[in-house]
This record gives structure tokens, C-alpha cells and sequence, in this order.
């Protein structure tokens, strides 16, 4: 028989506390490292909130589906996994808190948690359908305009922005995001050798997002972890390192242009068994005879070599086994072969070179040779690998392509590190790509004329534009760590709540779920996010969330920002000045705000993504116990062989110590 469990509303809210009190320990700048330790005594320590998150041995079907809403947004955004939980814990808060305010005076149903779950349904669905419709535009409007634009041009790691602009490098937002996943002891040297990474990769005229994407579906082939070294030691290899050692002894070349060919099957067909005999017969059964089918296949073999002699090849590479009458003809013609080279450097190799891979082996043409600069053995770690360098054509224009080595104390830690480099990239295309929402008259007309009863400046209003055109994240948007995003959203919910119940008062219900409440809810919300950056000081949550708003009221123009020429490794101790607020009536040592930057359509997609959650979970009210355990592991991305080695994490005994990053 089937065990039944019937689910309120305090008890979503208690599963997610929980989840919530562990990642709290990891949680801003100076959240600590958490570890975990298996049954056979293993340990992991992690500042990663989706690993975290993974490796817990949850039982509850509530906590694994939250778990499962983290991954997935986590595999997209690359970010947000601790924030995820904190907001959805924050909402679930005040839903409850609305939910019982508004039972006691509710006479529908005769259960007063039947009443409070009926209303934080209706109220989540309100809620999502907000931050779909409306959410976007209000950010567009109340946030955007007070951000800065991320320069790509200005990627490299050597260069620098000049102080008082609007425009910043990429690597203010990824010292920002190694700081919460790394540390700050190496949130700097890893972001320059991102940007490095990136500089090299991509082309002059293309945008960002191309070679973005490229790295990151490429990037199990473009990365070599190598364990015992410091994370210092990591750097940029020009080539590509394929990662598997000659089957064959490798000759010296002295210097010249390589050929290589990529086979995707065996060169010795094996069809039959070995010591099978084939009998080929003609038309007349007088002409049929018989012939040993090793024999015929090392005649084809023959050819094969022959007609890769021609063509001057001296590299094979192949994606399956080769068998010994393989390497032993391949050795006298002095061709060097790899063996069992995975489909993504094979398919690496092949974009690179603008090689095709040979199919059959009868037919091998120009188009499936490559022209390699050298072919030489490369030592990285304990391992042996191949390292080629692809020569540049006049036919074959690309980017000179970097491998990334990637260095850790432990197989373990050398993963992480992969993981947060990865995770970065898809952070930047988050912010790179723009996302589009449809402008509503409403929003704009609302929130431009708060501002202007506050300044009369008329710059970056949407005033004059029409209401059929749309408003649009711009790419590259960012704005200040440290809570600045929440302050500012907050601050237009509050205005557009207001202004909507001023506006429109007789188009709305008299309930305590009409625009001006959802509003409200999701703002106060929002705040429990900078209520955690700044737990350990109360006085510099009010004087930073002072500064923030004091500005934004007297001056219409994006917060000042700049990095004082360097990058900025503890984003506490690393400040932007703002110049302007000097009138402002504030504290002279809160006039400065985090040198890091965060990206704003990353937030926007974080917002959406707790709301979606939120409203799933209100859904479910019965758990079926069943007989046979449930698997609890979320699924894993299809394309991402990062996220298979984490298989080993799971399972692991929730036991924590904090440990300062």
C-alpha cells in the first residue's frame, strides 16, 4: 500500500530552510569552503553551490526537485546557485506570511491550511506571471539605466580602462565571479588567464558570443586538468593537446610541414574473423576460388599506406583501435599513429584544420588532408599527450587556437577548476547575449515620471519612444557587486507598485494581490541578499543601500565605476569611487562601492528561474511513498563531460566545516 503525505505550505518552507542553512556557509565573500566526507573517508571541499547542493544525500522528493531546478539553471547561467536558494527561500517567506494574513480573514474553505496553501498557489502564479510580462521591463527601466557597458574590445589581460567611463573589461566581472567560487587568493591570476583565453580565441570582427560558444562546446577537448601543482601553474598552450600518447615511435621532422589525416574507422576492414576464409566467385562457377581473407585485407592495407604516401601524410589519427598489421606498415613508412582519440578532439581537430575525417578508406582525397605546423609529444603532469599546431593558410583563415591547462593540488580541486572556468564562460554569454522584452507603456510611463520628480534631467528616459517598440537587456549590461542590482530593483518595484495603484486604482481589485502587493513581495524579497553579503555588518548593508539610492534620486545617469587601473582581486577591499555623490548627504566612508561587477541579465534570468521554482513547488500538495527508491540524482546536461566526473560526489555525508576562502 501506498504511503501517503500530505504537504503544507510550512512544509516546503522548512525543506528549503534546510537546504538553505548549508549553503549559507559559502555564501558572499567571505563565506567559507564545505566539506564533505564519504563513507570510505574521501573528502571534498567545495565553495561551489551546485556541487554542494549535489553532493547531499537528500531523501525528500521536494529538496531533490529544488536541487534539480538549481542544476538546470546552473547548467545554462553557469551561476546563481547559492543566490537561487537564498531568494527562493526568501519568497517562500513572504508568501507564507501573506498566505496566513490573508486567511484569517478568508471564510472559503474550512482548513486553515487549505486556505494558506489555495492562496500561495494563487499568489506564486501571480507572481511568475509578473516576472514574465512585466519583470523585464521594469528592470530594463529601473536598473539598466544605472549600469555600465562591458568593453569586449578591451578583453586582454594587459589592458586597461581609462578611469571616469561608463565601459569595462571583462575581467572586473570575472575577478567577481572566481571571488565566489575560488577565493580571493585566486580570483585574479585565474580571471587574467581567462581573458587571455578569450583575447586568443576570438576574431576581430566577430562578436563575442561566437568564439564564446565555440570554447564552451569544445571545451572537454580544449582543457587539460593536470593534478599535483599548484593552481598558478595553470597557463594557456598554443595548439591543441590531444590526449592520447603515439601508438607508434615518433620520427624527428626537422622542422617541416606536417600532413594529417583523421580516420573515424578501422583501415583494416573486419568483416570476417581472423583466419576466416573468404570465397569470391564470378558469374561462372569455374571461375570461383578462394583466398585467405588476411591476405586480401593487407593488400588493401597496402594500398591504403600507399595512396597516404602520396599525398605526403605522415600523422594518423583515428577514433578507433588500429589493428597490428596497421602500426607495423604505418612504422615502415615512417607514420605516426594515435589510437582511441575521443569524437571531441577529433571534431576539434577537424573545425581547426578544416580537414574532413576519412569515412572510406578508398577514397582519400585533398579535402581530408591537414597541414600541422609540428607533431610533437608534450609531458603535462605524469602523462604523455600529442600536441599539434595548426598552420595558417591563405584558404584557411582562422584564430590561432590556445589549449587551456588547467592545475590543481588533487584530482579533485583540479576538476573544480575546470568547472568554475567553464562555468565563467557561460556566465559571459549570459551577459553577451541580449535579452529582449516586449516594452509595456505602463512601466515606462510609471517609473520615468518617479524619476523626474526627483531630478530634471531627461537623459536615458523612454519617453519618446513608442509603445509598439521594445525594450531591450542591452548585452554587456552590468552594475556593481555587492548588492547593488537588489537595491536598485527594489527601489523601481517599490515606484511601480506605487505608481500603478495611483494610476490605475480603478482598474484593480481591492485584494491584497493586485500589482502594488506582488510588487511589494518580490521586492522585499530581493533584499535578503544583500541582508547575507552584509550579515556581518548591519550599519554597512543601511549606509551602502543609503549610498545607492541617494544617488539614483539626485542623478539620472549610470553609477560612476572604474578600477583604478588593475583589477581587483578582494572586491572588499577593491572600491569604485563615486565621484558625484559628494553632495549627497552620506557618511564620507560610504562613498565608494565594490570594484566587481555582476551581470544584470544574469540576475534577470535568476529571478525567473526562483519564480518558476516557486510556483512548481506550491503545486505539489501529496507525496506517494513508493516501494522502489527513487534515483537522486538530477539528469546531467548532454553535452557537458565536466559535469559526468561529479558522478563520485554523490552520496556524500552531509558534514560541513567552514573553512574562510
Amino acid at each position: 500500500m501506498l504511503q501517503v503525505e500530505r504537504l503544507h505550505l510550512k512544509h516546503v518552507l522548512q525543506t528549503v530552510s534546510v537546504l538553505e542553512a548549508v549553503v549559507l556557509r559559502s555564501f558572499g565573500p567571505d563565506g567559507g569552503q564545505v566539506l564533505f566526507t564519504r563513507d570510505t573517508g574521501q573528502v571534498m571541499l567545495s565553495r561551489s553551490g551546485t556541487r554542494i547542493l549535489r553532493a547531499l544525500r537528500l531523501e525528500h522528493p521536494l529538496a531533490r526537485m529544488v536541487v534539480e531546478c538549481v542544476w538546470k539553471h546552473s547548467a545554462v547561467t553557469g551561476d546563481g546557485s547559492k543566490t537561487f536558494i537564498l531568494l527562493l527561500a526568501s519568497l517562500l517567506r513572504v508568501i507564507h506570511t501573506a498566505a496566513c494574513k490573508e486567511s484569517n480573514v478568508s471564510h472559503t474553505y474550512n482548513s486553515r491550511g487549505v486556505v494558506e496553501a489555495a492562496i500561495a498557489r494563487r499568489l506564486a502564479d501571480k507572481l511568475l506571471a509578473f516576472g514574465l510580462e512585466e519583470l523585464g521591463d521594469v528592470i530594463a527601466v529601473g536598473v539598466v539605466r544605472y549600469g555600465g557597458t562591458l568593453s569586449w574590445e578591451d578583453a586582454a589581460a594587459d589592458t586597461q580602462v581609462p578611469a571616469h567611463t561608463n565601459t569595462h573589461t571583462v575581467q572586473n566581472l570575472l575577478a567577481a565571479f572566481y571571488h565566489t567560487r575560488l577565493g580571493r587568493t585566486h580570483c585574479d591570476f585565474v580571471s587574467r588567464l581567462t581573458c587571455e583565453l578569450l583575447s586568443n580565441w576570438k576574431r576581430h570582427d566577430d562578436p563575442p558570443s561566437l568564439s564564446l560558444h565555440f570554447i564552451d562546446d569544445n571545451f572537454s577537448a580544449l582543457h587539460t586538468p593536470v593534478s599535483g601543482f599548484p593552481i598558478s601553474c595553470s597557463r594557456l598552450i598554443e595548439g591543441q593537446v590531444i590526449h592520447r600518447d603515439f601508438s607508434t615511435p615518433h620520427p624527428q621532422t626537422d622542422h617541416k610541414l606536417i600532413k594529417a589525416v583523421v580516420f573515424s574507422g578501422h583501415l583494416q576492414p573486419k568483416v570476417l574473423s581472423a583466419g576466416a576464409v573468404l570465397e569470391v566467385g564470378g558469374i561462372d562457377e569455374k571461375e570461383r576460388s578462394t583466398v585467405r581473407y588476411s591476405a586480401w585485407t593487407e593488400r588493401s592495407l597496402e594500398c591504403v599506406i600507399a595512396t597516404l604516401q602520396s599525398w605526403g601524410v605522415s600523422l594518423l589519427l583515428s577514433a578507433v583501435k588500429q589493428s597490428e598489421a596497421v602500426l607495423a606498415l604505418a612504422g615502415l613508412a615512417e607514420m605516426c599513429v594515435v589510437e582511441c582519440v575521443s569524437e571531441d578532439e577529433l571534431s576539434l581537430f577537424t573545425q581547426l584544420s578544416g580537414a574532413a575525417p576519412v569515412s572510406d578508406c578508398r577514397l582519400i582525397g585533398q579535402e581530408h588532408v591537414a597541414t600541422l605546423n609540428f607533431c610533437r609529444p608534450i609531458l603535462l603532469g605524469a602523462h604523455r599527450y600529442v600536441h599539434v599546431d595548426f598552420h595558417k593558410s591563405e584558404e584557411r583563415v582562422m584564430v590561432k587556437p590556445y589549449s587551456l591547462v588547467v592545475c590543481g593540488p588533487g584530482e579533485g580541486q583540479t576538476d573544480q577548476f575546470a568547472c568554475a572556468f567553464r562555468d565563467a564562460l557561460r556566465m559571459l554569454l549570459t551577459t553577451c547575449e541580449p535579452t529582449r522584452v516586449t516594452a509595456t507603456t505602463a512601466v515606462e510611463r510609471n517609473l520615468n515620471s518617479h524619476m523626474d520628480n526627483h531630478t530634471d534631467k531627461t537623459t536615458h528616459t523612454l519617453s519618446s519612444e513608442s509603445p509598439s517598440q521594445k525594450c531591450v537587456l542591452e548585452p554587456g549590461c552590468v552594475v556593481p557587486v555587492g548588492g547593488t542590482f537588489e537595491f536598485l530593483l527594489h527601489h523601481a518595484l517599490v515606484q511601480h507598485g506605487r505608481s500603478v495603484s495611483a494610476s490605475d486604482l480603478h482598474t484593480l481589485s481591492h485584494t491584497d494581490t493586485g500589482c502594488p502587493a506582488l510588487c511589494r513581495l518580490l521586492a522585499d524579497a530581493l533584499l535578503s541578499v544583500p541582508r547575507q553579503i552584509y550579515s556581518h555588518s548591519a550599519r554597512r548593508f543601511l549606509q551602502t543601500k543609503t549610498l545607492v539610492l541617494s544617488y539614483m534620486q539626485r542623478y539620472g545617469h549610470p553609477l560612476p565605476m572604474h578600477s583604478h587601473g588593475k583589477s581587483n582581486v578582494p572586491l572588499e577591499d577593491s572600491e569604485l569611487r563615486v565621484d558625484c555623490c559628494r553632495e549627497v548627504d552620506v557618511p564620507p566612508e560610504v562613498t565608494t562601492l565594490d570594484s566587481g561587477l555582476e551581470s544584470v541579465a544574469g540576475k534577470y534570468q535568476l529571478i525567473l528561474a526562483v519564480l518558476q521554482c516557486v510556483s512548481s513547488l506550491l503545486r505539489v500538495d501529496t507525496v506517494l511513498r513508493t516501494c522502489t527508491p527513487l534515483h537522486t540524482q538530477p539528469r546531467r546536461h548532454s553535452n557537458s563531460s565536466l559535469e559526468d566526473r561529479e558522478e563520485g560526489d554523490e552520496g556524500l555525508e552531509d558534514r560541513e566545516e567552514g573553512d574562510e576562502g
